[in-house]
């Protein structure tokens, strides 16, 4: 059985945001989880995401970025967004100081927490994983906005759809091959940027999830031994 605790997310003096910290048995890591640009920490993925991890034994904590917060529409500045994200990272410590810490997030989420962590590593965070890396908007294929990647000195996962639009399999797989041994590419066949399968695919939502749990499984265990 999960338990779902409120958390208060202190950012810096002026700025605060909210947290959904995800606790189950069996716990063997913990996970700080950031939201897509277009939805905050409650839409069903990201709850799908946290019950389905805590199944695994994963606790998370998703958090809200301040313009989320205030349900504005424009994202904060990468300045803010990267506090943010160290802001829950210090919280999750605080929170979960005997897991070992892991960080990502869902598309623009784990874009900023890369980024904040190829600016300055984040505390204890052991590793990256990324639920549908934005590699380039729709349409316009470019590797620009994952530079930073090579800054970024701890493992990485990239859980993608084959039918991502925003990140087309011919540019993802070389990147993850340019990257080395740290990073790990797990594809799941006909999902999109939302991790949905059409009808005629054969398959479910549900079971694209399932198997992103096991690759979620896999990578941990080789990360933690």
């Amino acid at each position: 059985m999960t338990v779902c605790v409120p958390v208060h997310i202190t950012v810096d003096p002026v700025t605060a945001v909210s947290g959904l910290l995800q606790r189950a048995d069996g716990e063997r890591a913990c996970l700080v989880l950031a939201h897509g640009a277009g939805a905050g920490m409650q839409h069903p993925f990201m709850s799908a995401m946290a019950e389905e991890l805590a199944a695994i034994g994963i606790a998370s904590l998703r958090y809200q970025f301040p313009y989320m917060e205030k349900r504005g529409r424009r994202p904060d500045s990468p300045a803010l967004c990267h506090a943010t994200v160290r802001a829950a990272v210090a919280a999750a410590r605080a929170l979960t100081p005997e897991l070992p810490l892991l960080a990502g997030g869902k598309s623009f989420g784990g874009r900023m927490t890369s980024q904040a962590q190829a600016g300055q590593p984040l505390t204890e965070v052991r590793g990256l994983l990324f639920f549908g890396f934005p590699l380039h908007p729709p349409d316009r294929p470019s590797t620009d906005r994952a530079e930073h990647l090579f800054q970024v000195n701890i493992p990485l996962l990239f859980l993608q759809g084959t039918k991502d639009a925003f990140a087309e399999r011919t540019l993802l797989e070389p990147l993850v091959e340019r990257l080395g041994q740290r990073a790990t590419l797990a594809l799941f066949q006909d999902a999109d940027h939302s991790f949905h399968v059409p009808a005629r695919s054969g398959r479910t939502d549900a079971q694209v999830r399932a198997d992103m749990m096991a690759a979620i499984a896999h990578w941990i265990d080789a990360l933690l031994g």
